[in-house]
């Protein structure tokens, strides 16, 4: 069979004992290693509040990347939407496409992508009103408005710049339909929903209605995946992820520990079943390993696109968890 592209999502996380600065400066070193090993795009997270995660400004990231790699597609995985002004949205990645053409996409999200109280202080709706603010954002890139509304005037600069590609966001299948009756493209978190992805990418595929951007659908699958030469490092180097899922659980997100701090963390019986639970939707394993279980998921949901998603402690067991898949999976 002929396997699909793979791509990057990165959530400039942040290990223990490093700064955010670090951690932002190390974003450069993964999207230029994408580009180098031929992964197709490469994806910032938005989230706020989390002291693991850097990648508070998706688009300060894509600007970043962009001006450092020459040919990946860099974009947004995704904007949350509720968080934002659907004109500012319009306004700055018109500008990003502006920047850098052929190479930005908007993926957008309808979660807010943090605890309750930093959404209010983000001003966030919620993501009650997100089919309006998403309609509302097509108009205005459209200008899609009736005669008689008011933002039929407003005027979005820049005016000669389309936006990019957009991308559907979801996790549960509910944004499935919409993505197709738009035309546009989507993505499953099954990096971190336990539901499974097949039916959303039917009723996808099933409802897709082509558009000026989009001839036919195009199903992303997003996975967690941590590869190292060997089952078992593979499986150790997943210890910092089992202690920061049971962090965020518990409320108390922290920057993520290393697998001996993990080690020496006192598990209760109720965590440890936590964990395991949680641990079904990984990935984990040497390169034969991870390309086998993630060719499993290819085929279960003919899916046209790979999005990995990796945590490790360690930055440099991070990128060449990336290249050891990479190199298996064109082998």
């Amino acid at each position: 069979m002929t396997l699909p592209p793979l791509s990057v999502q990165d959530l400039a996380s942040i290990s223990e004992g490093h700064s955010s600065t670090q951690a932002l400066a190390r974003t450069l070193d993964l999207a230029r290693l994408a580009e180098e090993l031929g992964f197709a795009r490469l994806w910032y997270a938005e989230h706020h509040g989390m002291a693991s995660i850097a990648s508070s400004s998706p688009e300060v990231l894509i600007a970043n990347a962009a001006a450092h790699t020459s040919r990946i597609r860099v974009g947004a995985g995704g904007v949350m939407l509720p968080n934002h002004v659907p004109l500012r949205v319009v306004e700055t990645y018109r500008t990003l496409n502006g920047l850098y053409p052929d190479r930005i996409d908007l993926g957008i999200g309808r979660a807010g992508g943090s605890d309750g109280l930093t959404l209010r202080a983000l001003r966030s709706t919620g993501g009650e009103d997100f089919p309006h603010e998403f309609a509302e954002m097509l108009a205005f890139e459209q200008n899609g408005f009736p005669d008689d509304h008011p933002f039929r005037k407003v005027k979005v600069a820049p005016a000669d710049i389309a936006l990019p590609p957009i991308w559907m966001l979801g996790s549960s299948g509910a944004s499935a339909q919409m993505a197709g009756q738009y035309g546009i493209g989507y993505a499953f978190a099954s990096h971190f929903s336990p539901t499974p992805a097949g039916p959303a990418f039917r009723a996808y595929r099933t409802a897709f209605r082509p558009s000026a951007r989009f001839e036919k659908p195009h199903a992303i699958l997003c996975v967690a995946v941590i590869c190292a030469p060997t089952d078992e490092e593979a499986h150790y180097l997943s210890k910092s992820m089992e202690l920061m899922w049971l962090r965020l659980r518990s409320g108390d997100p922290q920057k993520i520990a290393s697998p001996e701090a993990a080690d020496a963390h006192p598990w209760t019986e109720g965590e440890r079943a936590f964990v395991e639970s949680q641990s079904n939707l990984w990935i984990v394993g040497s390169p034969e390993t991870v390309k086998a279980k993630i060719v499993e998921k290819v085929n279960e949901t003919v899916a046209d696109e790979v999005m990995v998603s990796t945590t490790i402690f360690d930055y440099d067991k991070r990128l060449e968890s990336y290249r050891l898949l990479k190199e298996i999976w064109d082998a």
